[in-house]
């Protein structure tokens, strides 16, 4: 059984006709006009007009570094509007079924439960690795899709290639590989392997090795019917104006991007050595992101005293095979200084 996509999208959605903004209808090519088309405000203040509900700036910029089309492009209000969308789009409610592998992020399942789509959850293994078999014998023809994170939140370690590729070849529905963390891997991004699997998405973030997460801004990455029907369901200007101008402007900046970025990866790798030193911390997992995942002695008692002391960690003690585990993320040199400091004095 091949990949079949229209098969695989919702019939009122594959029935609907999207709505047509006035920006669809009338495309500026830079030319002085005079706008009287969308009931805007007439006066001028950086904002009055709507913004492009297409994002071409954005989407030639990032298709041009990652040498795809702009047809490849979705770009949605933070990645969970990407996300929110794939449910919509391909899963009917009541009837259709997703696969998670917890422990993993949290949104997938409260979007599974938002749009009504029964989540069929098999952990990962004891070592925080995908069990293919297990995730292949969930499967049946209600299974619209799989979503996976890697790096995986909150373990920080990335799936292997090889059980991802099984995932490919032997499910016909979407597999959606979550990269938000994958500007701190020391690997390739499933980008370049997207056109050789059809049901491959691939949603990226803005608001981790970016630094834009009070903009709000996510990205998929897919083939262009897969994009083309994300488009029909979209809300027509979901991407304000100034998260556009200003998300431009700090993508170009590439040097500083590249620079934080190796500064984290130094400051992650020294905390990981600085960590070990710490009695009550039982094991400290390897990591691919921006946070280090670590086994303590007593989780909500550890977490307790590292707030008291005026830094917010994150206990995952609640999350399946985290029992007793808290997260730090890596931040700036002297935060991380600061955390090392409270944790040496408990």
């Amino acid at each position: 059984m091949e990949f079949d996509l229209i098969n695989l999208v919702r019939n009122n959605v594959r029935d609907l006709k999207p709505y047509s903004s006035a920006r669809d209808e009338y495309i500026s090519d830079g030319s002085a006009m005079v706008f009287m088309d969308a009931n805007e405000s007439p006066y001028s203040n950086g904002i009055n007009r709507y913004p492009d509900p297409h994002q071409r700036q954005l989407k030639s910029l990032l298709a041009s570094r990652y040498n795809l089309s702009p047809a490849n492009i979705l770009i949605g209000n933070g990645s969970d509007e990407v996300l929110d969308l794939i449910f919509r789009a391909f899963c009917e409610p009541q009837q259709d079924n997703i696969i998670t592998m917890p422990p993993t992020y949290g949104m997938y399942k409260v979007l599974a439960g938002i749009n009504a789509i029964e989540n069929r959850e098999v952990l990962l293994t004891k070592n925080y690795e995908l069990n293919v078999e297990k995730i292949l014998e969930a499967i049946n023809s209600n299974t619209k899709a799989i979503f996976l994170c890697s790096p995986n939140n909150p373990t920080g370690n990335s799936f292997s290639e090889t059980h991802i590729e099984d995932l490919l070849n032997n499910f016909h529905g979407l597999l959606v590989v979550d990269e938000a963390y994958i500007d701190f891997a020391n690997h390739d991004s499933w980008l370049n392997r997207l056109g050789q699997f059809p049901n491959l998405v691939v949603t990226r973030t803005f608001s981790k090795a970016y630094g834009m997460a009070g903009l709000r801004l996510g990205v998929c990455y897919a083939s262009e019917e897969v994009i083309t029907v994300l488009n029909r369901i979209k809300p027509p200007y979901n991407v304000n104006e100034l998260t556009q101008q200003k998300a431009f402007q700090m993508i170009q900046n590439t040097d500083v991007l590249e620079r934080q970025v190796e500064e984290i990866l130094t400051e992650r790798d020294l905390m990981a050595q600085q960590l070990e030193k710490i009695n009550f911390i039982k094991e400290i997992y390897p990591t691919d992101a921006n946070f280090i995942l670590v086994k303590v002695d007593d989780a909500d008692k550890r977490y307790r005293e590292i707030l008291e002391l005026g830094v917010v960690v994150r206990n995952r003690s609640t999350q399946p095979l985290c029992n007793n585990s808290l997260r730090f993320t890596v931040g700036t040199p002297e935060e991380n200084k600061r955390l090392l400091k409270v944790l040496n004095s408990l």
